[in-house]
């Protein structure tokens, strides 16, 4: 039996049912246009009998994600979930131990989100990270009250009980990241002050070696013992072995599509980006020939991005391609406009009809695979009262109530940086695995105004030289995305004699680990300069470039 009181949570979750974000809602329209009946659910991937997972239990802290995927460096499967989760949904995942993850939510106000009964019933290892450390305290007969003042950014963290498991491999005392505003003001029965700061007495509590809690963040960066701290809690305390790596993935997920596919057939579309890339070769690599992918040339890719995705797919791969040369279509579709969201707009209904109209010539397709990862999951669902939706994602949701093609989603459980280990460990080349983000309208939303066919090859040139220099510098792996944007702007020039009228080029760089943030990237002045020099040099049309110093918010990434 739980020691003190235990308080059950009151919260729903609600999935998101609208489509949007940055990328084109190609598949959620495919599948409602190809129209029929209810399938059956596509079914999240249940993991085999050898995984283990630690299940973080999501309060809505920023940090949440950051959580998983620090557990899963330590090549063990973690998954975020509500905390209105049933136990039946868990259980499948095969559980080691319990995260609660940090909050916004304050434990002694009315209906604020608590952990659930059968995390302390079944008396698995628990860490408590921030909030998560004071739902531990309130709900098992401690008591967290107002902090006299905020807690926010660095501290040090002395050790009270070194031979903690928790501390192996710790030195006495190391910087730690705050982030709160109330306090445990006395610790649960039978817990013991493990760790301490200036101004958090309790900032590590613990209970037989099993539950603890952390005032702190250990996932953050400003945490640098942080990562072995996680690392402790998944090996020591909960005793997991770390067999979860990408080579695992791969066999367990071919397995998995096989199962699921049978003798049907699989349709994906391919655009040469490393999510549809890293789908169409791991469905391959399990069914063959029972997979077409659909590569539809909108004429608005980069230079030699045909070439390239069409060589490393049909060529080297033999994978059954058929290529759709559809770019005087698009084109004109876009003539006039000039609006970004109306481009958009243009170009994923466009899409939508030439991909239908090519699926319909293949004959019965039973699937329709799609490059959905674990953020997209996270990010289009919504824990009520503990976090706000941070975005749609045309992914996930929203999907017809009818529809012929059962969804087939094989990335689904993953992070980007993993999607990018599983490409490698298929054979896939590193210049496609590391490709930077490009958005599925391409360039008609670097071209600022009407889209023409003389813009497009101006900016084609541009983005040509950036690409080349920012690689040659050897920055590319660096950088989140580089490219260039066309403006509608013109300015006087000089070359040679003569006067010139020509277009601003900006060239936008930026570093992120997830996208959601971005800072403007402080490439080296001689870089910079060969960009420029080059553009004006080589890119008739171009006289003027400048380079944007503007992070994420308040400016997006792409300028449209």
């Amino acid at each position: 039996m739980v020691k003190g009181k235990l308080k059950q949570i009151k919260s729903k979750s609600h999935r998101v049912t609208t489509s949007g974000d940055i990328e084109v809602s190609t598949y959620l329209e495919i599948a409602k246009e190809l129209g029929g009946e209810q399938p059956a659910a596509a079914k999240e991937a249940i993991p085999s009998a050898e995984r283990e997972a630690i299940i973080v239990i999501d309060f809505g802290s920023q940090y949440s994600m950051l959580i998983a995927r620090r557990i899963r460096e330590c090549q063990v499967y973690c998954e975020l979930v509500p905390p209105d989760t049933p136990w039946e949904k868990i259980a499948p995942l095969n559980p080691k131990g319990f995260i609660l993850s940090g909050g916004p939510a304050s434990v002694y106000e009315p209906n604020a989100p608590l952990a659930p009964a059968y995390i302390y019933e079944r008396h698995l290892p628990i860490l408590g990270i921030c909030y998560g450390m004071q739902v531990l305290t309130h709900q098992l007969g401690g008591q967290v009250t107002p902090g006299a003042k905020h807690e926010y950014g660095h501290a040090i963290l002395h050790l009270s009980e070194v031979d903690s498991p928790l501390f192996a491999d710790l030195p006495p005392s190391s910087p730690v990241w705050m982030s709160h505003g109330d306090k445990v003001e006395q610790l649960p029965p039978d817990f013991t002050v493990l760790a301490y700061t200036e101004n958090s007495p309790f900032a590590v509590m613990g209970r037989d070696g099993e539950i603890f809690g952390l005032q702190f963040h250990p996932e953050v960066i400003h945490t640098p013992e942080g990562k072995t701290i996680l690392k402790n809690f998944v090996y020591r305390v909960c005793g997991c072995r770390g067999n979860w790596t990408m080579s695992s993935f791969i066999n367990d997920s071919i397995s998995k599509i096989k199962q699921q596919v049978g003798k049907g057939k699989v349709i994906s579309a391919l655009s040469g980006g490393v999510d549809s890339a890293v789908v169409a070769t791991l469905i391959h690599r399990a069914i063959g020939d029972q997979l077409t992918c659909i590569f539809v040339n909108h004429g608005l890719l980069r230079r030699e991005e045909v070439e390239r995705t069409f060589n490393v797919f049909k060529l080297n791969l033999g994978m059954n391609i058929i290529y759709v040369d559809a770019s005087q279509r698009f084109l004109k579709r876009l003539k006039g406009v000039i609006d970004p969201e109306a481009k958009r707009k243009v170009v994923g209904e466009e899409f939508i009809r030439v991909f239908e109209e090519e699926a319909k010539k293949i004959g019965k397709v039973d699937f329709l695979a799609q490059g959905t990862l674990y953020p997209d999951v996270i990010e289009s669902a919504s824990t009520a009262s503990a976090s706000a939706k941070i975005k749609t994602h045309h992914n996930v949701g929203g999907l017809p109530a009818k529809m012929t093609l059962q969804l087939l989603e094989p990335l689904r459980d993953l992070f980007k940086d993993e999607v990018r280990q599983v490409g490698l460990a298929l054979g896939l080349p590193e210049e496609m695995v590391w490709r930077q983000p490009f958005p599925g309208p391409g360039l008609a939303i670097r071209i600022i105004g009407e889209v023409t066919e003389e813009k497009i090859e101006i900016l084609r040139g541009a983005d040509f030289i950036v690409m080349n220099e920012i690689k040659k510098a050897k920055l590319y792996r660096q950088l989140w995305q580089s490219f260039a944007i066309l403006t509608d702007v013109k300015s006087v020039g000089v070359m040679g004699d003569y006067r010139t009228y020509g277009y601003l080029v900006a060239v936008r760089a930026v570093t992120s680990d997830d996208a959601m943030t971005a800072d403007w990237s402080r490439l080296p002045y001689d870089v910079l300069a060969r960009i420029s020099s080059r553009i004006v040099n080589e890119v008739p049309g171009v006289n003027r470039v400048v380079y944007d110093i503007t992070s994420k918010p308040p400016s997006t990434i792409e300028w449209e």
